[in-house]
């Protein structure tokens, strides 16, 4: 199952893998911004392990693990780079020596300076798909950070760029740029985003869709009950910013639309997570979701959605209603 990455034309796999999950221990003061203790031999048997299954489309930032997810893509690539399409994003500071987040820089010169060092910790000479990182950053600076990573693709450091943005307004500042390919944003059955879509729509690029199992919600595994490590970021010491975990609990709201349409997610033999991928996939044509993964057998569960392919349009409008409170 295969999907177009915008209008560089390039083929990918119809869902990537994730790489925030794998970069370990982050934080932004006492606020865990990581997902806690990794086994890195374990991170990269995973990738591989979704390569072999037709995973070609790899997405992970400098700043997931302060560097470390990078690090850990790049051993995992050795000998088979020419194999995947590789994204990485830039925006946010970090010190790698304590895990912390520091800060964010917008600077055209901070974006060139950081492709260089990202190149380095992958282990490549170039990215395929180099996104800008920094959600609410104002539209009008955006073209110049765009200007800076066209530079970026005449040197041939990158190939293609993007904007990580729920923003449509942002959106479509960067579509404007010869090379934008793709927005990335959230996209799954609890929160859709028609306006960033409808950008993609008209300027012909990809849908990249992080947290489409919700961090982990759409997976079934977690209750109000589950013990989430502290030093993860769906734990006790959870930015305010997050939406699907609050207190070291899902939440209560998302959990309860779950219940409501899970056993039309299961449909012809789907698992949930399956179900929730293959919704995606319903909802447009031009989405790619990257769910997260810590193993191989998760990343080979998420793989296996691919055989299914998407929801009937008559599942998509039931599941709809229910969610719209007709059910």
């Amino acid at each position: 199952m295969k999907r177009r990455l915008g209008r560089s034309g390039i083929e990918v796999s119809a869902m990537g893998l994730g790489c925030w999950a794998i970069g370990g221990e982050l934080w932004e003061g006492t606020s865990a911004v990581g997902w806690g203790n990794v086994d890195d031999e374990v991170s990269v048997a995973a990738i591989r392990e979704g390569i072999a299954l037709g995973i070609n489309f790899i997405d992970t930032a400098d700043n997931y693990g302060a560097g470390h997810s990078e690090r850990v893509v790049g051993k995992a690539l050795k000998g088979l780079r020419d194999r995947v399409i590789l994204a990485t994003k830039f925006g946010n500071t970090f010190d790698e020596t304590n895990r912390q987040l520091t800060g964010s820089d917008s600077s055209p010169k901070y974006a060139l300076r950081e492709c260089e060092a990202s190149l380095k910790r992958l282990g490549t000479d170039y990215i395929d798909l180099y996104f800008f990182h920094l959600n609410d950053c104002p539209p009008e600076q955006a073209p110049a950070v765009r200007e800076a990573l066209e530079k970026l693709v005449r040197q041939g450091k990158i190939r293609y760029y993007g904007w990580s943005t729920d923003h449509a307004d942002r959106a479509a500042v960067f579509a404007e740029g010869e090379h934008c390919a793709a927005i990335e944003h959230d996209e799954n059955l609890f929160v859709d985003n028609p306006a960033v879509l409808q950008v993609c729509v008209e300027k012909d690029l990809a849908s990249v869709n992080r947290a489409p199992l919700a961090m982990g919600i759409l997976t079934g595994k977690y209750g109000a009950r589950t013990a989430i490590r502290e030093n993860d970021v769906r734990g006790s010491h959870s930015p305010p910013w997050l939406r699907y975990f609050q207190n070291g609990a899902p939440s209560p709201l998302f959990m309860r639309k779950l219940e409501s349409v899970k056993d039309l997610l299961r449909s012809n033999g789907r698992s949930l997570s399956q179900g929730c991928l293959a919704w995606i996939w319903a909802r447009s044509p031009l989405t790619v979701p990257i769910p997260g993964f810590r193993n191989a057998q998760q990343v080979a569960e998420n793989a296996r959605a691919m055989e299914y392919g998407p929801l009937s349009p008559q599942e998509i409008d039931e599941i709809g209603r229910i969610l719209s409170g007709g059910g």
